[in-house]
């Protein structure tokens, strides 16, 4: 157990990850040495920055803080501190089952962790952050909380409305990184397309995409968790004309039947959602596309599913995740609706979709032997260099791998050849 050092582990999502990187330049000009590694834990202080989307990840929250009353417990740290979005929604039950922990914080209020350890929140650091990614890239996140109220969805209930950052703060912190040499920014939101509403009273995330983008430095920007319904358009014209705007977009649709859209509360038609797909496309051409689709909500019937299928094999999205319905206190669903598919139904609906994305990813991915592509080095393995395309968000999509034979240096751009393709990653040569 080390004096004076801070564990810090993060469970969940990219915008979990902006919070404890925050906090941890907070420690660190509080004058504590900080780590962020949970396989390597010495600190003498853990915080653990939970998930609490959905039970898996509720799961795996508990189970990491019960891991670690366990180190409490046999002395080998000696204050545990948790904060994120399971302990913002279940603070008074989770701090009678679980006595152990010092301290329980909510997603929004982890500084007055600091005055709990007789330190001071420096307010001027508030755009300052100790990146946990490789240092050519960065999360940026534009807004806080949701006002689609989907009936399945429980993050309004932990972060509570939307709230939107100053547009002139985020463009100071995006130039505070490109200066520590970050030039790929991941920019994320729960709801990338409402930006500005609640500040400006309209859309404003083409002019934020627009401005960021002329900022020197800034090399690639990828967007993250846009919505279908009252989607932006004055986005496309921005994402066509900025060589330094990915054409990628993470647009979460989660299903197309038209029955399923109204029960799961997410304001757009079948109709409306090919159009919009069709109309992304046209506009950016050569746009990767990732969406997320969910199975076995309450009331998905065969006939559902079969239209849920065949959308995936018409859509042909580049990038597709999926999970099954998971029932979350407070929810609409919850309330409303009778969690009536069987878990081993769910997960066969589940396997069965990502069968048929897979053999459309590996299509795509095959195509795309033989062509020159412009490459960011992530890291170097034993036998390869493994980099990105343009197409490629860090962690979930594909890979181009490398074979070192001429050195290559972790975030520099290279001019790549395919040379082969697998169902998730691609090899190539650089030129």
């Amino acid at each position: 157990m080390i004096k004076n050092r801070v564990d810090i582990i993060t469970l969940g999502c990219s915008k979990n990850l902006v919070d404890s990187e925050q906090l941890m330049r907070q420690f660190e000009a509080a004058g504590y040495e900080v780590h962020h590694d949970a396989e390597k834990v010495t600190g003498e202080i853990v915080v653990i920055n939970t998930c609490g989307f959905i039970g898996d990840a509720k799961e795996e929250s508990i189970n990491m803080i019960l891991n670690f009353v366990a180190a409490k417990a046999k002395k080998k740290i000696k204050r545990l501190f948790v904060m994120g979005c399971l302990s913002e929604r279940f603070m008074t039950e989770l701090a009678g089952e679980i006595p152990e922990v010092d301290k329980f914080y909510g997603k929004f209020d982890w500084t007055r962790l600091l005055d709990d350890l007789g330190k001071e929140y420096q307010s001027d650091l508030r755009l300052e952050r100790v990146l946990t990614t490789p240092s050519h890239y960065a999360y940026i996140k534009i807004a806080e909380g949701c006002n689609r109220m989907c009936s399945y969805c429980a993050i309004p209930i932990i972060t509570g409305r939307y709230q939107s950052r100053p547009m002139e703060e985020i463009l100071e912190e995006v130039e505070m990184l490109v200066k520590r040499g970050v030039k790929e920014f991941q920019v994320i939101a729960q709801d990338l397309t409402y930006y500005g509403m609640d500040l400006y009273g309209e859309f404003r995330i083409a002019e934020l995409i627009d401005r960021m983008a002329s900022l020197p430095g800034v090399e690639w920007i990828r967007l993250h968790y846009a919505y279908p319904a009252r989607f932006p358009y004055d986005l496309l014209p921005v994402m066509r004309k900025h060589e330094h705007v990915c054409k990628y977009l993470d647009i979460a649709l989660q299903h197309i039947s038209d029955n399923m859209l109204q029960m799961m509360h997410r304001h757009v038609t079948r109709k409306e959602t090919y159009e919009l797909l069709a109309r992304i496309r046209e506009e950016v051409p050569g746009i990767h596309i990732r969406t997320t689709l969910m199975v076995g909500h309450p009331g998905e019937s065969e006939s559902d599913f079969e239209e849920l299928k065949d959308f995936v094999r018409k859509a042909r999205f580049e990038r597709m995740g999926a999970f099954a319905y998971s029932e979350e206190e407070g929810t609409y669903s919850a309330e409303h609706y009778t969690d009536d598919i069987p878990e081993e139904v769910k997960q066969e609906r589940l396997d069965e979709l990502m069968a048929i994305q897979e053999e459309i990813a590996a299509e795509i991915n095959a195509s795309k032997i033989g062509s020159e592509m412009k490459v960011i080095i992530d890291r170097e393995e034993d036998e390869y260099y493994i980099g990105r395309t343009e197409f490629d968000s860090p962690e979930v999509d594909p890979e181009v791998l490398i074979k070192k034979e001429k050195e290559l240096i972790p975030g520099e751009f290279y001019t790549v050849r395919i040379t082969d393709a697998q169902t998730f990653d691609l090899f190539g040569e650089v030129l």
